[in-house]
């Protein structure tokens, strides 16, 4: 029973990986389709592209609208394009070509269906080694018409590398430079603070000064005002002043102080 059961086991087994080899296989249909969208993409579109960037025929195209451009692509080429996304693919080349210093050299293909489309990948080769991966996207019938392209530099480990430091170094450098802003806003409290006590001190100095005036003016008059106590003395100082300026009452003037002098 139990070898029965270790040989069902096995051929379960066989049978599975079998299915998943035949589904990745694919039929004759699709492997023309996929080797026709190839060769059209490095014979026919990339070509074309390369010749449609120079620059007397970018300017003539530029000044077409979108169906007329496929209209000429078409008569002049035998190409089906969309006149957008060919515009749009003139763009990404020209400025991939710039990076690799030159047209480059095709080095490899793949492609793949998706729906109704077929995704054509081509590895370029440009000067000093440097590499650039163009996606190409044409229509799965029998006419391949172009859809969308693009050409994009491909970066090596030490680019890659160098970029990823660059961006580590920006962010860091970005979040310190807003932590040292930060104490500097709370630093300028205490400044601030500082600047609002002066303002205030300035402001109780002339009141304390008015205050002390006030007092030393009432300790003057209260100096020089007549005591109670001294009124008999004025009293006699008074009839003696009237009688020696021959007077007969003390009516004609008024003593206000009286100053105590030491006699030596």
């Amino acid at each position: 029973m139990k070898k029965f059961l270790i040989l069902t086991c096995l051929l379960a087994c066989l049978f599975g990986v079998t299915a998943c080899g035949a589904e990745g296989q694919l039929d004759q249909y699709d492997q023309e389709r996929i080797d026709g969208a190839i060769d059209i993409t490095v014979n026919k579109i990339i070509p074309t592209i390369q010749m449609a960037m120079e620059d007397e025929a970018r300017e003539v195209l530029e000044s077409y609208t979108p169906a007329e451009v496929e209209y000429v692509v078409s008569a002049y080429h035998q190409l089906n394009v969309d006149g957008r996304a060919f515009m749009s693919a003139l763009d990404s080349f020209k400025s991939a070509y710039e990076e690799l210093g030159g047209s480059g050299k095709i080095v490899g293909t793949a492609a793949q269906i998706d729906g109704d489309q077929i995704i054509v990948s081509v590895d370029v080769l440009g000067a000093d080694n440097t590499r650039a991966k163009a996606e190409v996207v044409v229509s799965n019938d029998f006419f391949y018409t172009l859809e969308s392209a693009s050409l994009n530099k491909v970066s090596g480990i030490g680019e890659s590398m160098g970029k990823a430091g660059l961006n580590t170094l920006l962010g860091m450098g970005t979040v310190f430079a807003v932590l040292i802003l930060i104490c500097l806003i709370i630093s300028c409290f205490g400044i601030i603070h500082k600047l609002q006590m002066r303002q205030t001190k300035k402001g109780e100095a002339p009141a304390q000064t008015a205050g002390i005036d006030n007092a030393v003016a009432q300790i003057t008059r209260q100096e020089e005002e007549v005591e109670p106590d001294d009124l008999e003395l004025v009293a006699v100082i008074a009839a003696a002043v009237a009688a020696s300026e021959g007077a007969a009452s003390t009516d004609g003037f008024v003593v206000r102080s009286i100053k105590r002098r030491r006699v030596y």
